[in-house]
């Protein structure tokens, strides 16, 4: 578990070097059961700094859009590091945007913080409605624990941790420069149930229920937005010229919009759930990203934000791959 007292002494003594710029974590948000994305660069704001199930954002993705405006005339660009506070699955997303070489390994500087599940806000709010005031949580043991205004309740962390952490496999960092923690068990169990589920359906079934659930879509891009490896300057889902999709709302346009993000994503995605967690109309996206998962874990053993020294699966080609699969 994480030491938040040490936590902070690190964030500090790393937001006082000289060659770090800022330090991005989390911090109590301003209602119900939130926390927020917290910017440090000066010490005295690493109070404010927490670790507990509500810290479901990932950050890695502010990572990709540090500052990169054109420098004035006569001023020199900052070089200096971004720090970035990460649990298991953020790890994954910071090691796949340096194999892909998004940033260099000299430009980030990765405190570690092992976690044991965060909650899905929505399972909260169902459970705890109208919670208007400043909710804080902490993690028992197999539970975790609400301050609520009525006092501590305790829940079993199965009943309100997000659908990701069901099926963690990586609860540690991968990646990390400084912890103020000791590993924590792996506790979830993933055998790809949520997807055998819908694999389990015939072709029009399986149509019925995407067609269904891209109705629904608002091109909010949302989901693209907010993914750590969503991070193209030029996205092919926003050209005009040529026009790959259009921003009409239907299904059709929907289905393209989402199936180009899967296959984009296909050996990429690292499992944070980021993207199921923003869209305001609950498409089960996680299910579409993890069927492709599943499949290059099983035909190329292959699985994305391991190890900073892999190649990216596009470029990983070996003689004894397997071959049936393929029409």
């Amino acid at each position: 578990m994480v030491d938040v007292a040490k936590l902070k002494e690190i964030a500090r003594e790393t937001v006082s070097r000289d060659d770090v710029k800022y330090l991005i974590g989390w911090r109590q948000g301003t209602f119900g059961f939130r926390a927020a994305p917290h910017f440090v660069n000066k010490p005295e704001d690493v109070d404010q700094l927490i670790f507990s199930p509500l810290c479901s954002h990932n950050l890695a993705t502010y990572l990709t859009g540090v500052e990169k405006l054109p420098v004035p005339r006569g001023q020199e660009a900052d070089s200096r590091k971004v720090a970035l506070m990460v649990k298991g699955c953020d790890s994954r997303a910071v090691v796949l945007q340096l194999v892909e070489q998004g940033y260099g390994r000299d430009s980030v500087v990765v405190i570690g913080c092992p976690c044991q599940g965060v909650v899905d806000q929505k399972k909260v709010e169902a459970k705890y409605p109208d919670m208007g005031e400043n909710i804080t949580a902490e993690w028992g043991e197999k539970t975790i624990i609400f301050n609520l205004p009525s006092g501590k309740t305790e829940v079993p962390r199965e009943e309100v941790l997000a659908g990701k952490c069901l099926t963690c496999r990586y609860p540690n960092p991968l990646l990390a420069d400084a912890g103020a923690w000791e590993e924590v068990a792996v506790w979830g169990s993933d055998d790809y149930a949520d997807v055998q589920d819908l694999e389990a359906g015939n072709p029009q079934e399986r149509r019925a229920f995407w067609e269904d659930k891209f109705a629904s879509c608002i091109r909010c891009y949302a989901c693209r937005n907010v993914c750590p490896m969503c991070y193209c300057e030029d996205c092919i889902l926003d050209r005009l010229n040529p026009q790959w999709i259009t921003r009409a709302v239907n299904p059709t346009e929907n289905t393209a919009f989402h199936l180009s993000r899967a296959f984009h994503l296909a050996g990429r995605c690292i499992e944070c759930g980021e993207c199921e967690r923003v869209c305001p109309v609950d498409i089960p996206l996680m299910k579409l990203n993890r069927k492709l998962t599943k499949e290059v874990r099983e035909n190329y053993d292959y699985e994305p934000g391991l190890d900073p020294e892999a190649k990216p699966l596009q470029a990983s080609y070996r003689p004894n791959d397997k071959e049936d699969f393929i029409l």
